[in-house]
């Protein structure tokens, strides 16, 4: 895993991956996933106007999400694809 720490109310979120590696083929999904990922850490929250600390709610690590479409900044470690993005670009949380 990633060690990026989010700050105030950003989430860092694995992508899914689209394709499969079998030996040396490269399979790709025949359905398309998606802006769908995990949640893989989050930062505390952010604080209002008073000073005061708004914790993050809705989501929790290890939740995969739906989130908006050209949300966010991508990031690439290790082979693994991770978008940081702000809490309210999250659009619904899947129950499988």
């Amino acid at each position: 895993m990633s060690s990026i720490k989010p700050l105030n109310d950003y989430l860092l979120l694995e992508k899914l991956p689209s394709e499969k590696k079998v030996g040396s083929i490269v399979l790709t999904t025949e359905k398309k996933q998606g802006n769908i990922a995990t949640v893989m850490a989050m930062g505390p929250g952010k604080t209002d106007e008073n000073g005061k600390l708004v914790a993050m709610s809705g989501v929790k690590v290890g939740d995969k999400v739906i989130y908006r479409e050209y949300a966010g900044t991508d990031y690439e470690d290790d082979g693994h694809k991770y978008l940081l993005l702000k809490l309210e670009d999250v659009l619904a949380v899947v129950n499988d």
